[in-house]
């Protein structure tokens, strides 16, 4: 087994673990609102815990409901509330093997596509069952290498 295939397989182990989590809709006040008033702590209270005033902790909430939080901050704010910052990817394919899979599916339809319309203008035209293979055997072909090109 190849080493990238195997960083592939290993990651997209611990990315599985967050396949429920995005499905999670954030509350709509934001998750540090939400957390901090449903353990009863006033603004003040969370305020001390970070040593800032509690206009700085409105404003941590407010810039985590609108998605301008920089991920320390959350860190930060995560501990003084008991808690742990939990973030990661999920691939919108399913799997990193899917992801690539479909971006080579792709790369590979265009380039056969291409090589078909030159040989269509030379009379010399493939039949359908002949392009799917050939779209088949070059998907393989770009997985194998895992060219640069597959992320443009």
């Amino acid at each position: 087994m190849n080493k990238r295939k195997l960083q592939l397989e290993q990651l997209d182990r611990k990315l599985r673990g967050f396949t429920t989590a995005a499905s999670i809709t954030p509350p709509p006040t934001g998750w540090l609102k939400a957390v901090r008033t449903s353990l009863g702590m006033s603004l003040q209270q969370l305020a001390d815990r970070l040593s800032i005033t509690k206009q700085s902790v409105q404003e941590i909430e407010k810039r985590e409901k609108n998605g301008n939080i920089t991920l320390n901050n959350l860190k930060e704010t995560a501990n003084a509330l008991n808690m742990q910052l939990v973030y990661g990817f999920v691939p919108k394919d399913g799997t990193l093997d899917d992801l690539i899979d479909r971006k080579a599916r792709e790369l590979a339809i265009r380039i056969v596509s291409r090589t078909s319309n030159t040989m269509k203008l030379e009379d010399q035209e493939n039949s359908k069952t002949r392009l799917k293979k050939a779209v088949e055997e070059r998907t393989m072909s770009i997985k194998n290498e895992m060219p640069k090109m597959l992320w443009d």
